[in-house]
């Protein structure tokens, strides 16, 4: 045991911040690993020869000198664990580190790393393994496999707690500026609601941004750094790591609940930025829960639940609202009977709103749907009996979807009725739900809500169709006889053309303001008027137009030609 203190005394006196200023500049962790590796065996055995003399003789002045060495090698490696996480603080910056651990773990731990540079001899076997890493991953390797060390010996020889002071306060400072850089701020409810919404918005797609660095690769960088730097103490790890990142962490997470407190959010049209924070967190939690695993750090999981659990209970009161919002809508219905502005409005939110469908189904999960206003039995069936295409974790926001657009059908009713004309009336029912099912069939939705809600909900736009043909050309449809072909006198014949002329003149002066936006309906009722039509009147035609000639039409006029 003499012989380790004297050894020791060689190698860790040469070292003394004490000592030569020389000494007090070089790095001890230099590019040569050599006399670093023999300042760690020394101190490991001044260590050993300092428990044999405490069982021997607690007095002996053996033990005196070999504690007064452990105070100087101790002080050199506090030194030296500052100097290179200092040095080094960009080239371990989280994200870094996060990456390159893949990298690090094709090796059995990092400490192999350093065996390596220090111990092979076979440079070929050295610039083999080495080939694959890049520069910057052999420094970042290096300088962690120096910490390592260092922290190894310290917290060995009952220096553990001087190595923490020193990694927390350089890798707390590197989260802070970090999360700054991504623009993330600790804002007080108070304060959020006092934001104007232009800059409320541009904070949020900021935070959308921070959060996932912040989580894949700040966070879990250090998580990463912590580990293998302090791998020899589980407890020592999760202290610092605690330290480092608690704070942070829950700044971070507490916007979304800030946000979420916050009056100025609560209209329908801020919905899907509360949404955007609500996936966001949801996303992240697997990432979370592994990185935060630590008890110590329940408080930072406390706060994302908090945010997703009042995300949540704003998202329900903006659907309420959303829903109000269509019942007690009292524009004008458009005179051409086209497709109504709240029909674009309502189903253009429900399409952006279907594309959360993950989101709006755990956040409705357990809400129930509260019917306040009697509606139609007939509008009111599951979407998911109907032949919902998603299965039943997606159920919930089916029928929140069903159920809104129930809501608009009805209130679309309303407002056809307002029309003095039936067919009228009929026509903009037929163009406001052939848009409805068009944004439905052409989204996301439309596997929410499945082939068969939109199949029934087709054959209703036909049947509307149908009704305006009926009631927007019945003069015209009733005015030829049953039987085309049959014998009449030219009076009738007249007459016949004559109901003909004018009620296709009324029909056409009437509706010549009308409009049917939609091409594809626009052909199918264009087409099904002229089957109706064009075939009786062709061949009344054909068979009476030679009567003319005899002289007893009496001077009717024949406007129209089949």
């Amino acid at each position: 045991m003499d012989e380790n203190i004297d050894y020791a005394e060689t190698i860790i006196t040469k070292w003394d911040l004490d000592g030569p200023t020389y000494r007090k500049m070089s790095n001890l962790f230099g590019d040569d690993r050599t006399e670093a590796k023999r300042f760690i065996e020394a101190v490991t055995g001044l260590r050993n020869a300092m428990h044999y003399f405490v069982k021997i003789d607690s007095s002996s002045e053996k033990l005196i000198r070999a504690q007064r060495l452990m105070q100087i090698a101790m002080k050199r490696l506090e030194k030296e664990f500052y100097s290179i996480l200092s040095s080094n603080r960009y080239v371990l910056d989280a994200e870094s580190v996060s990456s390159r651990n893949s990298v690090a773990s094709t090796r059995s731990s990092i400490s192999d790393f350093l065996e390596d540079e220090v111990l092979e001899e076979d440079e070929s076997i050295q610039t083999r393994r080495t080939s694959a890493i890049s520069e910057a991953d052999k420094a970042a390797l290096m300088a962690v496999a120096d910490l390592k060390s260092i922290a190894d010996c310290m917290i060995g020889s009952g220096y553990g707690k001087e190595s923490v002071r020193i990694y927390d306060l350089i890798r707390k400072s590197i989260i802070d500026e970090s999360l700054y850089n991504l623009g993330v701020e600790k804002l007080t409810a108070s304060q959020v609601q006092k934001m104007e919404w232009d800059v409320l918005e541009a904070k949020i797609r900021s935070w959308l941004h921070a959060v996932k660095i912040a989580v894949k690769n700040l966070f879990y960088g250090e998580r990463v750094l912590c580990d293998s730097v302090f791998s020899s103490s589980g407890k020592i790890a999760e202290s610092c790591f605690v330290e480092i990142s608690r704070d942070a962490a829950i700044t971070l997470f507490g916007f979304p609940e800030n946000f979420a407190k916050s009056k100025k959010i609560l209209s329908p049209e801020k919905m899907f930025r509360a949404l955007d924070l609500y996936e966001a967190i949801s996303d992240l939690w697997p990432e979370i829960e592994m990185i935060f695993s630590y008890d110590s750090l329940s408080a930072v999981k406390s706060q994302a639940v908090a945010s997703v659990v009042k995300l949540g209970e704003s998202i329900r009161l903006m659907l309420t609202q959303f829903e109000l919002a269509i019942q007690k809508d009292s524009s004008k219905t458009p005179s051409t009977g086209g497709v109504h502005p709240l029909t674009r409005y309502v189903m253009n939110y429900l399409v952006f709103l279907g594309d959360y469908s993950g989101a709006v189904s755990d956040i409705v999960a357990d809400w129930t749907l509260n019917v306040q206003t009697p509606l139609p039995e007939s509008y009111f069936s599951s979407p998911i009996s109907g032949g919902s295409a998603v299965e039943d974790a997606s159920s919930a926001v089916t029928v929140r979807l069903a159920w809104l657009i129930l809501v608009l059908l009805c209130k679309l009713d309303g407002k056809a009725s307002l029309y003095n004309d039936v067919a009228l009336s009929y026509l903009f029912l037929a163009n406001n739900l052939n848009y409805v099912v068009s944004k439905v069939r052409n989204s996301n939705m439309g596997l929410l809500m499945g082939p068969k809600w939109i199949s029934k909900h087709e054959s209703k736009v036909k049947q509307y169709a149908g009704n305006y043909e009926r009631m927007g050309w019945t003069k015209v449809l009733t005015s030829l006889p049953e039987n085309a072909t049959a014998e009449i006198s030219p009076q009738e014949v007249k007459e016949i053309f004559s109901l003909f002329n004018s009620g296709f003149e009324e029909s056409y002066k009437k509706q010549s303001g009308w409009v049917i936006p939609d091409r594809k309906l626009r052909e199918e009722i264009k087409i099904s008027l002229a089957k109706k039509i064009v075939p009786s009147y062709r061949v009344f035609y054909e068979k009476h137009r030679g009567d003319e000639s005899e002289g007893d039409w009496g001077g009717i006029n024949c406007q129209i030609c089949p």
